[in-house]
């Protein structure tokens, strides 16, 4: 049997003396997400820090031969546990591939390594005249291999599609260390299997990305904002059906937000409030233009009528990119929730859009008759039907198993997804069902075996 102090020798020997930490020398960040920690007491054998694929290939081959689990790792901010590592394993943190190699302006594509934080993905292709048009909370700290692992979408969805949309080509390292090339540019290549599909959205299991084609979109020209509050959830929905109609391929973003979410937005998160707390929603309506003039006295016309024609009740539009970013805030506050004291539970959900309100209305209402004290916070991407119920202040973890139940429980009698848009990990599991037949759940267990026959790239995770 190798001793762990052998494992570690080798590892160095791949990577460097200054790439592998163990024991005390690993980083606290490295042993939990935003969501799941590893036991107290529990570490892995060894977190390593390769500097691009062949040294990732190179760990592969050597903790295969020894039958040592692999746990890839992004910016550790996921929700659902999934690059949380195992006992024993050997977290494999992929910080030191950070370059951004190029961006080619012929084919509008940017071409990354898997440990580049997505705001300085964003950045570069800004400062090259393009828009990454993926978008979320935690920019500033997620990497965009991890975001391509868990096909994240965000706030831009509508649009433009969730990651699995914005990923022309990879480069991925396989469980007995084979290094896939294929890092295309073309929006259309037809031949054969869309083999980088099978990566996106495995959260490692299958793979570790290691580099990335992702495809930009032209900088938007122009920029228009608004914050809505309605009188009836129902409005919501006929207030994104005009703005679908009237706004037609400008309309970037459309997220609601239920009273006691804009509540902990505002009291908890110390937002400074742009309505009053009266209404039964909140709608923050984002467009993105080519015409600096025209686009944002269309925008305002829209808002007006919306208003005489009684489909929201007030609203308040941005003026200037300052005020633009305090709305954001409100819908960002989010964050509040992974950061907060004691038990909490969140939840990342997703149903047919039309069925967004009653949904969340009978979540609400199960929830109410079993913990008549809690307050669920309630917001999502209303477009897509990716719905987030968030719950603190929950008294022990026994109760929040039960409220996970009444959740998933929920969700699967809408005929829904206990995964919209952050994985299934550790944490999702055992609902896998709730969402997929047996049938679909033997076929990726097939795709499993077939690729990692010895369960060595993140076993544990999503079956």
């Amino acid at each position: 049997m190798t001793s762990s102090a052998e494992l570690a020798a080798a590892l160095r020997r791949i990577v460097g003396e200054r790439h592998v930490a163990t024991g005390p020398d690993i980083a606290p960040g490295r042993l939990s997400d935003s969501r799941v920690a590893m036991p107290p007491g529990e570490l892995p054998a060894a977190v390593v820090y390769p500097a691009n694929a062949a040294e990732i290939a190179a760990t592969v081959k050597l903790c295969r031969s020894m039958n040592v689990a692999v746990v890839p790792q992004g910016g550790m901010t996921g929700l659902a546990g999934g690059a949380v590592p195992l006992p024993g394993s050997v977290a494999l943190a992929l910080d030191r591939l950070n370059r951004i190699e190029e961006i080619d302006t012929a084919a509008a594509t940017a071409t990354v390594e898997a440990g580049v934080p997505l705001e300085l993905v964003q950045r570069a292709a800004d400062d090259a005249g393009f828009l990454f048009a993926l978008d979320l909370g935690a920019r500033g700290s997620c990497q965009i291999g991890g975001v391509a692992a868990t096909n994240a979408g965000g706030n831009r969805v509508l649009r433009f599609g969730m990651m699995r949309d914005l990923v022309l080509g990879v480069e991925v390292v396989l469980a007995d260390g084979t290094i896939v090339t294929a890092l295309d540019k073309m929006m259309k290549n037809n031949a054969g299997y869309d083999l980088k599909q099978l990566f996106i959205g495995s959260e490692g299991t299958l793979g570790i990305l290691s580099r990335l084609v992702l495809r930009l979109h032209p900088k938007p020209a122009s920029i228009a904002t608004a914050f809505c509050g309605l009188a009836r959830f129902d409005d919501a929905i006929a207030f994104l059906g005009r703005a679908r109609a009237e706004l037609g391929g400008t309309l970037a973003a459309f997220e609601v937000m239920w009273p006691e979410f804009y509540r902990v937005a505002i009291e908890e998160a110390g937002n400074r409030p742009p309505l009053p707390a009266a209404f039964a929603c909140y709608v923050l309506v984002e467009t993105m233009g080519t015409d600096p003039e025209r686009d944002p006295q269309r925008f305002v016309a829209f808002m007006e009528r919306a208003l005489e024609e009684g489909r929201i009740a007030d609203a308040v539009v941005a003026r200037s990119e300052a005020e633009r970013s305090a709305l954001w805030h409100i819908r960002d506050a989010s964050g509040v929730f992974s950061r907060a004291p004691g038990v909490t539970a969140g939840f990342d959900v997703s149903v047919s859009v039309g069925d967004v309100g009653g949904f969340a209305e009978d979540v609400a209402a199960r929830l109410a008759a079993a913990f008549p004290d809690l307050r669920p916070a309630i917001f999502g991407h209303l477009a897509d039907g990716n719905v987030h119920v968030e719950v603190m202040r929950i008294a022990d973890e026994q109760a929040r198993r039960h409220i996970e139940a009444i959740v998933y429980g929920a969700t699967r009698d809408w005929s829904g997804s206990v995964s919209a848009e952050h994985g299934i990990g550790t944490l999702k599991k055992q609902w896998l069902g709730h969402t997929r037949s047996p049938e679909e759940i033997a076929l990726m267990r097939t795709l499993k075996a077939a690729l990692d026959p010895v369960n060595i790239l993140n076993p544990g995770k999503v079956f």
